[in-house]
């Protein structure tokens, strides 16, 4: 199937924009960009707006709707899958073709979007985070009761010592997993641990990273803490998820192992702004742990990126509401980042993180995971925040918005 994207402004980071062209797609994959004429069956007028690549957001919970552990309670659990339909297209909505799911979402989500059975972001899995007993993510509550969700072919994320980090990462990659999510500080969500905790020991660490490594896996941490940091990449991680109390000094050291940062400083801005629910029963305590983390992570990241992190665009969606994902770009240009350098984080550097060597440009023998845009992002990146000013989304050659 052909179809060709008619006088657009093709926009790529670091590149001039290449006026007035036209764009062929055949078969999911860009084959020609031309000024020149080109004929095909299928046309869709680009009436001079900006083609920009579908963007990529590094961390998700696509299945997730706030993390309440009380809807956990009372729902029945097939919600927690028909929840996924809304999410994936807000997603869509918002320029997001591709998602790296940080925990919840199962082979079942990426199996239904390779089948086109819904409107979906593809997605880059990791099953359910690793957590230690006590840890963030253990939804075990004082009462007793186990809020954490499982069912067949959805392993249990609680390990504890070298023993059970192997058997648990095998588990996890059994059940389709495509890099190892550990949760390596205390959280904001879950009751009874703090941000500024390490979590797991360094010899629990090293052998997750042993064990994925064997099938060229990488390994996330969620990590807030500044020693837990340290901990995960003297173990080999690939990326921080947050990085809260990062300093200059473990930033340098980042940057020397090529280590990622994905920063999600959207999630605590907006939950800065919006809160919790009344009726969720640890608001109080989540956002006391809030203020001191929205005090001083954007000056750390600051930092971070002063120092040649590699910070990828990622908004921790699903701890809120999903479709804001393109507000992390404004973010990130308020920490010191270009338009140009912004938009890489969330396409061309996101795509190569996570091993394709074919997506995140609008080139041609890439994907055709595209959006369309009224105007010039690099003009002002925060046109890409209002949903409305992406007027199409295509993916593997498809308008899907």
């Amino acid at each position: 199937m052909q179809t060709l994207i008619e006088n657009v402004n093709v926009v790529n980071p670091f590149e001039e924009i290449s006026t007035h062209q036209n764009v062929l797609i055949e078969d999911g994959v860009i084959k020609e960009i031309t000024s020149g004429k080109i004929k095909a069956d299928n046309v869709i007028d680009g009436e001079d707006n900006y083609l920009l690549s579908g963007f990529i957001d590094c961390h998700t919970h696509i299945f997730a709707k706030g993390f309440h552990k009380e809807e956990n309670m009372a729902n029945p659990l097939g919600l927690h899958f028909y929840n996924a339909v809304p999410h994936a297209l807000q997603t869509v909505n918002a320029g997001v073709t591709t998602i790296r799911d940080c925990g919840s979402a199962d082979l079942s989500f990426k199996l239904a979007q390779q089948r086109k059975l819904f409107t979906a972001p593809k997605i880059h899995l990791s099953i359910t985070p690793l957590v230690m007993t006590g840890g963030h993510f253990d939804l075990l509550l004082p009462s007793g009761w186990d809020m954490e969700i499982i069912y067949p072919g959805f392993p249990k994320g609680r390990c504890d010592g070298v023993e059970e980090v192997l058997k648990k990462t095998r588990e996890v990659r059994r059940a389709g997993a495509d890099f190892i999510k550990v949760m390596a500080s205390g959280g904001v969500l879950t009751t009874n641990t703090s941000p500024e905790f390490a979590q797991f020991n360094k010899k629990e660490l090293k052998t997750i990273v042993n064990e994925a490594k064997a099938t060229n896996m990488k390994v996330s941490a969620h990590c807030h803490s500044l020693k837990g940091m340290n901990n995960c990449i003297d173990a080999g991680f690939s990326s921080i998820e947050h990085g809260t109390f990062i300093d200059r000094k473990t930033s340098q050291k980042m940057a020397e192992k090529n280590v990622s940062l994905v920063a999600t400083l959207l999630v605590h801005q907006f939950l800065a702004k919006n809160g919790f629910p009344a009726w969720d029963s640890y608001a109080a305590e989540k956002t006391a742990k809030l203020k001191e983390i929205v005090k001083v992570h954007k000056e750390n990241v600051s930092v971070a990126y002063e120092e040649g992190v590699n910070i990828l665009m990622g908004t921790d969606s699903g701890v809120i509401p999903h479709g804001h994902n393109l507000e992390e770009l404004t973010h990130l240009t308020d920490i010191g980042m270009s338009a140009d350098e912004a938009i890489a984080a969330g396409t061309v550097n996101a795509a190569e993180f996570l091993g394709f060597d074919n997506l995140g440009l609008v080139k041609e023998n890439y994907a055709a995971d595209l959006i369309l845009v009224n105007s010039n992002p690099l003009d002002d990146v925060g046109v890409l925040s209002n949903n409305d000013n992406i007027l199409k989304v295509i993916q593997d050659g498809f308008v899907v918005k």
